[in-house]
């Protein structure tokens, strides 16, 4: 009869084991290195980055469980954690990794953008705020204060929603708008439904806040909308106009 395998066989298998995945790990970093994630897909991207989370178990079947859950990477990028850790082999570690990416992209997007930028145009105005709206699931609202010469005197995240709707205080604006010494300000807020048109609430609001800030003497000069990667002007669309 064979005798069973010895501590030492145990020992050696476990050794190969490690060692063969940890060569793979390497060359999946290399890889990075060498050409970024151009040669990755999403499901080997994913991979990759649960390294960080996950420094001693394949990470493969997780990535794949992931997106076999969420579709797709940034599927997997926007999922609210109470999602995430529904997921087998989803730790505490993985969700904080995985919220947090979104979060760092939108600040470092957000930070190109200095304080004391020249935002003269409605364009410069909304490639100046649409990314601090990138990877958000709620609505948010946020208020652009600009100086006489269109310089950017402050940008500022005033309220937070739901996943549908986020409560606007006509004179919480106001008071920011006076507080920033601003001549002209721009609102914007995110539709979470993907669609950047105004809605009949939205019209209600800016009527309001308008007529409000001519009261003191600051300029409304926009009121951009915000879904996804696009965004629409109201000012362009001639609603100030009427």
């Amino acid at each position: 009869m064979p005798e069973p395998p010895s501590a030492a066989n145990f020992c050696g298998t476990k050794v190969i084991a490690m060692s063969i995945h940890d060569g793979h790990r390497e060359r999946m970093k290399q890889r990075f290195l060498r050409t970024g994630l151009e040669s990755f897909d999403d499901l080997t991207a994913l991979e990759l980055t649960l390294f960080f989370a996950i420094p001693r178990q394949d990470t493969n079947p997780i990535a794949h469980r992931l997106i076999d859950k969420f579709g797709t990477l940034a599927g997997v990028l926007e999922a609210p954690a109470e999602e995430l850790r529904k997921v087998e082999g989803v730790g505490e570690s993985t969700v904080i990794l995985l919220t947090l990416l979104p979060q760092i992209t939108r600040r470092h997007l957000t930070e190109r953008n200095s304080r004391g930028t020249i935002l003269n145009t409605t364009e410069k105005c909304g490639e100046y705020l649409a990314p601090r709206f990138f990877g958000e699931r709620d609505e948010i609202v946020y208020l652009l204060c600009l100086d006489a010469k269109c310089k950017v005197l402050d940008c500022r995240m005033l309220f937070r929603g739901g996943v549908n709707t986020a409560g606007v205080s006509v004179r919480k604006i106001v008071e920011a708008a006076i507080a920033c010494n601003a001549t002209s300000v721009v609102l914007a807020h995110n539709h979470t439904s993907g669609i950047a048109l105004p809605s009949y609430e939205d019209e209600q609001t800016t009527r309001q806040l308008k007529k409000a800030l001519d009261a003191v003497e600051i300029q409304l000069a926009d009121h951009i909308i915000v879904a996804g990667d696009d965004f629409v002007s109201m000012a362009d669309s001639g609603f100030f106009r009427r």
